[in-house]
């Protein structure tokens, strides 16, 4: 979901931006009004993340499981085993993808559960000689999601933060890489964002092709290749309103409000049901069930009628999921709720 008046500004920009005569998606990436866009989007997003100097930030293309490859490419140097929390389907991947390059050792996982927790620190298995720590802050499927940052214990850090980056603030200096999908809290589907400490960079493999070279990338401005320029764009307005909404603090607080309406709804129902640890449930993306499956199929029905939409469960794990990134206001979030209850007061 984008902010109304994001998806407002870009209708009323689409065929004449700023006064050019031309769409964004016309200008050439490489003119002064382009690299306008470009440089003030990554000048607000430094000020909401407050990322310090010594880190480049890159808006790259190939989405977020792209980076599964491109991280091991890069930060592998001459080191030969990668490791890995392994929390559910995305890290799964990112796994998975890993091991096109190196040995991937799994310092922790929540298989155990079903992926309903996340393992306590003081049972991960660290392997020193790994080159990072790769975990991923929220599962959008599982809805799991981290709520401290790990200790590496001396390794660089990395995570992908594809579905909770923007929703609250943090401090980037812990880590060595992070890295987001636009299109659950910054903007449209097409534009990646990497955010990788300096001291990293020049390590990549001989095989890295160059467009997935930081780099060679940093060096370039993120332009070493034709961008995805109107996705960039999007994420810049994105970003202008979040710094409009008063930043990250404030954000957090509103999802923070938005989930805890919502589990509350869910904890004291006697039809629905959440399954995740109290400890780790995620705050972007709420997975919640019946205990009656017969009802499943009249639930979506109903609440499309009442315009809630986009609430099936993943297909792996079924049931129903409510994500409720930034954009997603309160009120939305209380019509879910309103008509959970009034569906329970039908049906039970």
């Amino acid at each position: 979901m984008l902010p109304a008046s994001v998806l407002e500004q870009a209708r009323d920009e689409i065929l004449d931006w700023q006064g050019s005569s031309m769409s964004v998606m016309e200008v050439s990436h490489r003119g002064a009004p382009y690299q306008s866009i470009a440089q003030k989007a990554e000048a607000d997003l430094r000020q909401l993340l407050l990322i310090p100097n010594e880190y480049q930030v890159l808006f790259l293309q190939g989405g977020a499981t792209g980076q599964f490859a491109a991280i091991p490419m890069n930060l592998l140097g001459k080191k030969t085993k990668v490791a890995y929390v392994n929390t559910g389907i995305w890290s799964q991947k990112a796994m998975a993808e890993a091991k096109d390059y190196a040995e991937v050792v799994e310092v922790a996982s929540g298989a155990s559960s079903g992926f309903r927790h996340i393992p306590p620190e003081d049972e991960w298995h660290f392997d020193a000689s790994s080159a990072y720590l790769h975990y991923t802050s929220n599962e959008t499927i599982g809805g799991v999601q981290f709520h401290s940052i790990p200790d590496p214990f001396g390794i660089p850090l990395v995570s992908d933060m594809s579905s909770d980056l923007l929703s609250r603030p943090f401090d980037v200096s812990r880590f060595g890489l992070i890295y987001a999908g636009a299109q659950k809290n910054m903007g449209a589907a097409g534009v990646t964002v990497v955010i990788v400490r300096e001291d990293l960079l020049g390590s990549a493999i001989r095989e890295t092709p160059s467009i997935f070279n930081y780099t060679r990338q940093a060096a370039e401005k993120s332009m070493l290749n034709t961008p995805p320029t109107y996705a960039w764009y999007l994420l810049g307005l994105v970003l202008e309103w979040l710094l409009q909404e008063g930043g990250l603090s404030a954000i957090a607080k509103v999802n923070q409000q938005k989930a805890e309406t919502l589990y509350r709804a869910i904890d004291r129902s006697s039809l629905f049901h959440n399954p995740i640890a109290p400890s780790c449930r995620s705050q972007m993306n709420i997975p919640f069930a019946m205990k009656d499956s017969s009802l499943e199929s009249s639930f979506l029905l109903e609440a499309k009628q009442q315009g809630l939409v986009n609430l099936e469960g993943h297909r792996s794990v079924g049931g129903f999921r409510a994500s409720i990134y930034n954009a997603m206001p309160l009120k939305g979030v209380q019509a879910l709720v309103d008509f959970m209850v009034d569906f329970e007061r039908r049906y039970s």
